[in-house]
């Protein structure tokens, strides 16, 4: 997302705790970001079975929205209040370019929304998983339907978009040739996951595409349930992440041990190798008295 903040001028970010999100925005580059709280403050009617606590007020900003327009829609993280998010999402998606408590008489003139990523479900303290951002995009997607009887495009970032893990190869190479004055990416990138259906299955998809060998671990400490078989295959499986680690670092000690037998191989095979080694003197008889 941060590569979006040269596009959109005026932004509303969606999620997170107080205005947290806004202040992640703010460091992206965006210029001017707006939040729910924002707009509720500036009109408390428009989220009827919301009220405002003191904490919500006074992480919200004193604005008038009459003319002002919302270039785009960020979930940078999970949703707090699902209701009142969805129902400023859907205003601005049927409104006039954007322009808060406008309408558009076809309804699809509103600006374009993002979600940061598109997990379903993840693994949290509770024994069994709870509902994530992409639950939110699907519920968004299925009231817009609902309400205006037409489709709606909504882009996610993260896993397992092909995009994400363009990113991160960008990321990798920037980072290598800063620290460590080699201008690519890594030859071998091994990508630590515990969601077969994003982690495993980005990695899987992208490691076909890409020049370098991405490589997917799947850990047994979050979505992914022990003994069951995942819908994508890892190239490995270990307990945890600490596991996942060693598991790298011995395929990596395994390869060069490879690569040295290799060329031992072909020295043992060439002509230096080959030139019969110098016989020693032997050893004169012992004298006899």
């Amino acid at each position: 997302m941060k590569e979006m903040a040269s596009k959109y001028n005026t932004v509303l970010v969606i999620g997170g705790e107080g205005d947290k999100c806004r202040q992640v925005a703010e460091g992206y580059g965006f210029k001017d970001v707006v939040t729910p709280g924002d707009i509720i403050k500036y009109n408390p009617d428009t989220t009827p079975f919301r009220t405002m606590t003191e904490d919500d007020l006074k992480h919200s900003r004193e604005r008038d929205f009459k003319d002002v327009k919302i270039e785009a829609i960020f979930v940078f993280a999970d949703s707090r209040d699902w209701a009142g998010d969805q129902q400023i999402i859907l205003d601005l998606l049927m409104s006039k370019g954007g322009v808060v408590g406008t309408r558009s008489e076809t309804l699809d003139e509103g600006p374009p929304v993002f979600f940061s990523h598109n997990d379903v479900i993840w693994s949290a303290s509770h024994e069994h998983t709870r509902l994530g951002m992409g639950a939110l995009r699907v519920s968004l997607e299925a009231m817009y339907k609902a309400v205006t009887g037409k489709d709606l495009e909504t882009v996610a970032f993260g896993k397992p978009q092909i995009g994400t893990f363009q990113f991160a190869t960008r990321l990798l190479q920037h980072w290598r040739k800063y620290t460590h004055g080699i201008d690519a990416p890594p030859e071998t990138i091994y990508f630590v996951g515990d969601t077969p259906e994003s982690d495993i299955r980005g990695t899987n998809e992208f490691n076909k595409v890409t020049e370098q060998n991405w490589y997917s671990i799947l850990v047994e400490t979050g979505v992914y349930q022990h003994g069951t078989t995942p819908r994508f295959e890892p190239k490995a499986t270990v307990p945890n992440v600490l596991d996942a680690v060693m598991h790298g670092i011995e395929r990596e000690r395994q390869k060069q041990v490879r690569e040295i037998l290799g060329v031992t191989q072909k020295l043992e095979g060439s002509a230096i190798s080959d030139t019969p080694n110098p016989s020693r003197p032997s050893t004169p008889p012992a004298l006899k008295n």
